[in-house]
């Protein structure tokens, strides 16, 4: 399967995340009421897919099967956004509990594909808990979007396409996510190199830039013909000295880089085009 020109862009946006305190940036919403209502606007700017992690009570990251039932059912009632679930939670999340997202039913979940430095921290994906994650999600008419921290999650990509097949809908959609401390670094060159070392299965990809490198991978990606991923996930800093306000404003600008590369943002009907959501499952042989 070869990747496409695609004339339209997929906005996903990453409102919240799992690192950043809401004592610390009280406009991030972690309430389900202010992801809903963040949603809601970041739909009509022009998002398709909202990639979810859930705050508790106390705005502290969870992977609580009944915050994330609630969390899907309640942006299913108010969106038609395509409700991905992260299953990389926190760095501090056990794997049992990250196969378990899978049980609230989302149109969508991350996969990440192998283990990395995270700041301080250590993001575990063994090679095991990756394909018991694919297999589940295939077996759940669950649609995977493969994250990209390193060149070497690129390769185990390939070699889990090659093991497992294709996942179900049969399209194979990834994201790089550069600029953390261990990955990839958030710059041009890293990014063409990751994509020029795609697998031919690979059907579309998105990029994200953390930090200051949010609008070079950005405007990038625009120009090597992938989609984009914003949010306060990945980006708290809107311009030099002044913080971001909403979710809703990176997705404005992200569709307006888009309409200006002539890529306008897809509709959401779209998106589950490109994702093969609209699609009965195929698998492809392993070996």
């Amino acid at each position: 399967m070869r990747r496409v020109s695609e004339p339209n862009t997929l906005v996903t946006v990453a409102p919240t995340g799992a690192e950043t305190a809401k004592a610390d940036v009280p406009q991030l919403p972690t309430t389900l009421a202010e992801l809903v209502d963040e949603a809601v606007a970041c739909e009509a700017a022009g998002a398709a897919l909202i990639h979810v992690h859930v705050r508790d009570a106390d705005h502290r990251p969870t992977l609580d099967p009944a915050r994330l039932r609630d969390t899907v059912a309640a942006l299913r009632e108010r969106t038609g956004l395509v409700v991905q679930l992260s299953t990389g939670g926190s760095v501090h999340d056990p794997l049992d509990a990250r196969l378990a997202v899978l049980d609230a039913a989302p149109d969508s979940c991350s996969i990440t594909c192998g283990t990395t430095n995270f700041g301080d921290d250590v993001f575990l994906n063994p090679w095991p808990f990756v394909v018991e994650l694919f297999e589940r999600a295939r077996d759940a008419h669950v649609v995977p979007e493969f994250e990209l921290f390193d060149l070497g999650h690129v390769a185990t990509l390939r070699r889990l396409l090659d093991t497992c097949g294709l996942p179900w809908g049969g399209a194979v959609h990834c994201d790089f996510v550069l600029g953390v401390p261990g990955g990839m670094p958030g710059t041009v060159p890293a990014l063409v190199a990751g994509v020029a070392a795609l697998p031919e299965a690979v059907t579309s990809w998105s990029a994200t830039g953390i930090g200051r490198a949010h609008l070079p991978v950005a405007a990038a990606a625009l120009a090597l013909g992938g989609h984009l991923r914003v949010g306060m996930e990945d980006n708290l800093v809107y311009a030099r000295g002044r913080a971001v306000r909403s979710n809703v404003e990176l997705v404005e600008r992200a569709a307006r880089l888009a309409v200006e590369l002539q890529r306008p943002p897809m509709t959401t009907a779209q998106a589950r085009t490109l994702l093969g959501l609209d699609a009965v499952g195929v698998e492809a042989p392993a070996g």
